[in-house]
């Protein structure tokens, strides 16, 4: 089995080092100076677990892997629709994209049975762009619950989780999700196939769509949220819209506010990921984040006004930044 991980991140480069480490033939894709430290010295995990090293080729171009049979897309939401050149020398007939995103896939109505089967999410697929550099069929979803950044280049911070649960839009158990679970438990990692990988997705979003704009916003970590008590009640009241609206499109998130909320002040000071990209002057990932579940309650008729003055403030931040 081949692996390639294309933008080989903190998450990607973490995924990759793990596969690599459990015997898989793993190739990196990345740019700059992360792209030379890797060459040079691999893939460095730092981690409370137990430090380690991997050394899988890295390249910043696609055609000297070519096809695979699994792309691990390590890259951000935003830039799916423009990831085709990288994309495209890695695929064969049957390649998979495992996509490890935040937020709202643009797979996420792909045959989900009920009355929205098929319905484009514009925000995260304007136009079906992503939809024709990734066709739906080739995704395995993925949810990361992995906590990791990068603390310099080719050097992954491993802060918490290990679990990347994957599954199937149509919600099957498929042999090629076992494959790629087997080469993920291989390396230490976990990676449960979950037959409703939406519900997990709704249960990682629930804070995803409070925290990371206001993250945003406010430049608190998710400990400072968590501990100053207006803006934990905000929190906990986005928090009850996403799930109204999780539960409008056919979700059923198994976790309470509370226990969402106490999830994450375990974490401590940890910047979310929209913070980070903020103070590193890089495009926000609003779009999957924030926008989606605005255009999921206009499609389902729920009012929502705290997360849309969120979306609103924060989608204004970074227009005014020159960061949308």
């Amino acid at each position: 089995m081949k692996i390639a991980v294309l933008g080989a991140g903190a998450i990607g480069a973490y995924a990759g080092a793990a596969m690599a480490r459990g015997g898989t033939d793993v190739h990196l894709i990345a740019r700059g100076d992360n792209l030379e430290a890797l060459r040079r010295d691999g893939v460095r995990v730092r981690s409370a677990r137990g430090d380690f090293q991997a050394h899988p080729p890295a390249t910043d171009d696609s055609n000297e892997i070519g096809p695979v049979d699994f792309v691990f897309l390590g890259l951000k939401a935003n830039s799916y629709a423009t990831c085709g050149s990288l994309l495209e020398p890695l695929l064969h007939e049957e390649t998979a994209v495992v996509a490890a995103q935040n937020g709202i896939p643009w797979w996420y109505f792909h045959k989900l049975e009920g009355p929205y089967e098929g319905h484009r999410i514009e925000s995260v697929d304007p136009g079906g762009k992503v939809s024709r550099v990734i066709p739906p069929e080739r995704a395995i979803g993925c949810v990361v619950y992995a906590g990791t950044e990068l603390a310099e280049p080719g050097v992954v911070e491993h802060l918490e989780g290990t679990r990347f649960s994957i599954g199937e839009p149509d919600g099957t158990i498929s042999e090629r999700c076992r494959q790629f679970s087997e080469a993920m438990v291989a390396g230490g990692l976990k990676c449960p196939v979950e037959e409703r990988l939406r519900d997990d997705i709704w249960i990682k979003l629930m804070g995803n769509v409070a925290f990371n704009p206001l993250s945003a916003l406010t430049r608190a970590t998710l400990a400072d949220m968590c501990r100053h008590a207006p803006t934990r009640a905000l929190v906990a009241s986005i928090m009850e819209e996403a799930l109204e609206i999780a539960r409008a499109v056919g979700a059923e998130p198994s976790i309470s506010i509370e226990q969402r909320l106490e999830g994450a002040a375990k974490v401590g000071d940890h910047k979310p990921s929209t913070l980070q990209d903020l103070e590193a002057g890089k495009p926000l990932e609003l779009a999957a984040i924030v926008d989606s579940v605005v255009e999921l309650a206009d499609l389902t008729g729920i009012e929502a006004p705290n997360l849309r003055a969120v979306a609103a403030t924060s989608g204004l931040l970074a227009e005014t930044l020159g960061l949308d």
